[in-house]
């Protein structure tokens, strides 16, 4: 196996410094020498999606659009990660804001990097059982949503049918299933 080796960065300057995203350029050496003066980097916080299960075994997804691609999205629930806040409370907060549910069970089951080529950020994937009702959603300003449930042979079928299109979500899915299917849930 060929050992790879870090690229050594020279400089970096800051073009973009936003609250959701920050792009940044850096001057890089390869281990072979050539130096590339333009690495564009954008830098996204972490975010947690989840695999909600609800107390009947119901798969909770959400639907909602999405301006950049300009598609209505059927997706798990989840977002950023807000400031300190650890991927765990991360996770559980976005559910109570996005569906109202609280949860018996968490459990980690992927940490994935969603474009490692241009992105530094992660998304942490949770699954979560035993979901309650207990609240009124409670979204943000600019969150549009619509809370759905799907048994667990719709939500496969809704994969194979690509009808979720959302990359890192159908990776938290495969991740998700996976883990269920270990739990006996599935």
């Amino acid at each position: 196996m060929t050992k790879i080796e870090k690229w050594r960065k020279l400089a970096s300057k800051y073009l973009v410094k936003e609250k959701w995203a920050t792009l940044r350029v850096d001057e890089v050496v390869l281990p072979n020498g050539t130096v590339k003066d333009d690495y564009f980097v954008l830098e996204y916080p972490d975010w947690a999606n989840a695999i909600a299960l609800t107390e009947e075994g119901n798969m909770i997804l959400v639907r909602q659009y999405r301006h950049a691609a300009d598609i209505v999205s059927l997706e798990v629930p989840g977002g950023v990660i807000d400031g300190d806040e650890g991927p765990e409370a991360g996770v559980k907060r976005e559910l109570l804001e996005e569906t109202g549910y609280t949860f018996k069970t968490c459990k980690l089951v992927a940490e994935l990097y969603p474009n490692p080529a241009t992105a530094n950020n992660r998304a942490f994937t949770y699954v979560l059982t035993g979901g309650v009702k207990t609240h009124e959603q409670h979204l943000d300003e600019h969150e549009i949503l619509s809370v759905e449930e799907y048994n667990i042979d719709e939500v496969k079928l809704l994969l194979k049918e690509n009808k979720i299109a959302q990359c890192i979500h159908v990776a938290a899915l495969h991740y998700g299933l996976a883990a269920l299917a270990e739990m006996k849930e599935v």
